[in-house]
């Protein structure tokens, strides 16, 4: 494609590039080697979320440089730049974990920042650790240049005494060994094998199921968020995504003409069809939020609700990422999904075809029993459903996915954050039949809606996973399983009913229905609400407590700013 197909007077970086006046701009293009043709050529940013704090995002830089060789070899001009990534798996189980959900909201900001300041044209945006996904994939649908998503890849899974694992079982091998089931021996040796490589935590925790959003969304490459991360072919999509951005720029294909209802159905649909994380839940209405579109957790529920489970993973199932890519990939899911008719076939994707015209490509393959057939599905329901009741007037969500049983009933046991009730499970400070109850955990009140894989994953290895449900106005992780209710709102720190309730209040939990209720009288609520006073926090400075000024409701995303529906002039457009 030659650089002449584009037309400076009509992208960003006329602004830092073309006529006189930006000559002192052009000179430190000059500084760093670019030719007159490169600064001639559209700019276009590759933002990695490379770090050293986990396995998730050692490999996004050298992907990186791929990429910049495929937008090279298509007469673009690649301008790399990093952003945070803040890792679930190491601050999972104490207050890092606060830092999480906020990660997202401040990755999109950096990313939208960078490329304004900078003037760039398209974007290519790498991502590994969980929030890192939706991160990246809300700063292209904020922007509305030209943008492709690439996953890093998954882990490859570790063996134990002949079996395969991951970083879900050493989770649970901490609940295993608390009681004594699990012996010192043990625990040292699985938390040297259970990741043995780069890349992503490796069954449908929340990576493996943003990063299968991308491609049902239409943002990513297909069978690029499936490879994992130490695989060669890698290095094919990152080639091949830097290329095709420019096809993007030359035929003017946004993010928003991909990123649409029908789209964010799909994207819901795969997630319920794959068991994927309850956090799909809260990052599936930020992505529409940057489009100014509504799709709340009722929307994304009402989805999960109607759409068919049908692949098997962990932590529901038996496989893993790296099982689902050699058995025909995302495609596969999004082929069988597609085929049933729960899938839109007219959604725009990156590759300028639509998801119809991409499923023309992708054979079914009846050699595997990774993926089943809409007509034979693993359950009728999604792997994932929401909850309504005067306990979550505003709804929560529960992962279904493995569960035998989808109906609980008991007494409350309240605690006001997640380290008092893993204090609790530890010395076995619980009785089975009862529903536990974590709060002041929500956006505003943790701040930062942590995720609690320490308290499910140690009750999970205690063996009372069935024995005992859970729910929080936080989060989960995509690892969690067990009766663990997440994202309950109107969250405690307003005042909402789980902020309410009292140790020995009934709790009746019912996931075929979608109902979440406690046994009190709307006029005890309103007797109980008039005594409450809110809880301090000792966060009162600094990026937490800006966040919880500013974040909204966990049922439309968390999200931060006013979003696409009030913006006035979208960067694309400047």
């Amino acid at each position: 494609m030659d650089a002449k197909t584009f037309d400076k007077s009509k992208l960003p970086s006329r602004y830092t590039t073309s006529g006189p006046e930006r000559a002192p701009h052009r000179s430190y293009l000059y500084a760093m080697g670019l030719s007159a043709k490169e600064i001639n050529q559209p700019l276009v940013g590759v933002a990695s979320c490379w770090n050293e704090a986990a396995p998730c995002n050692i490999s996004l830089m050298r992907q990186a440089q791929v990429v910049k060789k495929g937008v090279a070899a298509a007469d673009g001009t690649p301008r790399e730049f990093c952003t945070i990534t803040v890792t679930d798996g190491i601050a999972m189980g104490h207050q890092g974990m606060k830092s999480s959900l906020v990660s997202r909201d401040v990755i999109a900001d950096s990313v939208e920042l960078t490329m304004r300041g900078h003037c760039y044209d398209a974007l290519i945006g790498l991502a590994g650790c969980d929030k890192s996904l939706p991160g990246m994939m809300m700063s292209m649908v904020r922007l509305n240049v030209p943008s492709i998503f690439i996953y890093g890849g998954s882990i490859l899974p570790g063996t134990f005494k002949g079996r395969q694992i991951t970083v879900q079982d050493v989770f649970e091998a901490v609940g295993q060994h608390s009681v004594g089931d699990m012996s010192d021996e043990d625990l040292a040796e699985i938390e040297q094998v259970a990741c043995p490589s780069a890349g992503s935590c490796g069954a449908q925790f929340t990576a493996n199921t943003m990063a299968t959003v991308a491609e049902a969304i239409g943002l990513a490459l297909p069978y690029s968020c499936g490879a994992p991360a130490p695989y060669e072919i890698r290095d094919r999509f990152c080639f091949a995504s830097g290329e095709k951005v420019m096809e993007l720029i030359a035929r003017n294909i946004r993010p928003r003409d991909i990123v649409t209802r029908k789209a964010l159905e799909n994207a819901a649909a795969v997630v319920a069809a794959s068991g994927g994380s309850t956090n799909a839940a809260l990052h599936l209405p930020a992505i529409a939020h940057e489009c100014g579109i509504e799709f709340d957790l009722f929307d994304v529920a009402e989805i999960f609700r109607k759409t068919p489970y049908v692949a098997d993973l962990k932590p529901g199932g038996k496989y893993v990422a790296k099982d689902m890519f050699e058995a025909g990939g995302i495609p596969l899911l999004m082929k069988s999904l597609f085929d049933g008719g729960y899938l839109h076939g007219d959604c725009m994707t990156v590759t300028g075809r639509t998801i119809a015209e991409n499923m023309e490509f992708v054979e079914w393959n009846g050699d595997q029993d990774v993926v089943r057939p809409t007509s034979d599905p693993i359950t009728v329901t999604g792997g994932v459903v929401g909850l309504k009741g005067n306990l979550a007037p505003e709804g929560a969500i529960v992962k279904v996915a493995g569960m035998a049983t989808q109906t609980f009933t008991g007494p409350a046991r309240c605690f006001d954050s997640e380290e008092e009730c893993f204090e609790a499970v530890t010395n076995r400070n619980y009785k089975e039949g009862e529903v536990i109850v974590i709060r002041y955990e929500g956006p505003k009140g943790g701040p930062g809606m942590r995720e609690m894989l320490s308290t499910t994953a140690a009750l999970y290895g205690q063996g009372v996973g069935d024995k005992v449900a859970l729910i929080t106005d936080g989060r989960f992780s995509g690892a969690t399983r067990g009766f663990c209710i997440g994202h309950v709102g109107p969250e405690a720190a307003v005042g909402g009913p789980i902020g309410l309730l009292k140790d020995g209040d009934i709790i009746e939990i019912d996931a075929v229905a979608g109902t979440i209720d406690v046994k009190l009288s709307d006029a005890e609520l309103a007797q109980r609400r008039e005594a409450w006073k809110p809880r301090e926090t000792d966060y009162t400075s600094g990026v937490l407590w800006k966040y919880a000024q500013t974040v909204g409701t966990a049922q439309k995303g968390a999200v931060t700013h006013p979003g696409g529906a009030k913006e006035k002039q979208c960067y694309a457009d400047i």
